[in-house]
């Protein structure tokens, strides 16, 4: 499971821009996972907890956003999610595709209680 090396940099990254801009509180965090990053949501999830419990993140929600994974075929020009149609264009059953979203994983949205404003 790697993703508590994940969860473990998020969490870094996260305090180290608290502390660079004087942030004492965060209320949540927003991550964009997507479809195909190989970064299983329910993980995240579950040892999310675990590694924020003696820090500053510890009663911070964590909030999770799924990006599809949508790809253009490369024969017919389809554009098509990936995980629903096993990869195979949909239109031609071509597996020939260029993959325009889907792998990413981002810190989103870090959201401060303070003042309710958004930052990224």
């Amino acid at each position: 499971m790697h993703e508590i090396s994940i969860v473990r940099q998020v969490t870094k990254t996260v305090m180290d821009y608290a502390a660079e801009n004087n942030i004492t509180e965060i209320s949540e965090i927003v991550l964009q996972i997507g479809e195909l990053s190989m970064i299983v949501p329910q993980y995240v999830e579950e040892v999310y907890p675990l590694v924020v419990k003696d820090t500053m993140l510890a009663d911070t929600k964590l909030k999770m956003e799924m990006i599809p994974g949508m790809a253009e075929c490369n024969e017919c020009d389809e554009i098509f999610n990936v995980v629903e149609h096993e990869g195979y264009c949909p239109n031609c059953g071509s597996f020939d595709k260029t993959v325009l979203s889907g792998r990413d994983f981002v810190i989103k949205e870090i959201l401060v209680p303070d003042d309710g404003e958004e930052t990224q």
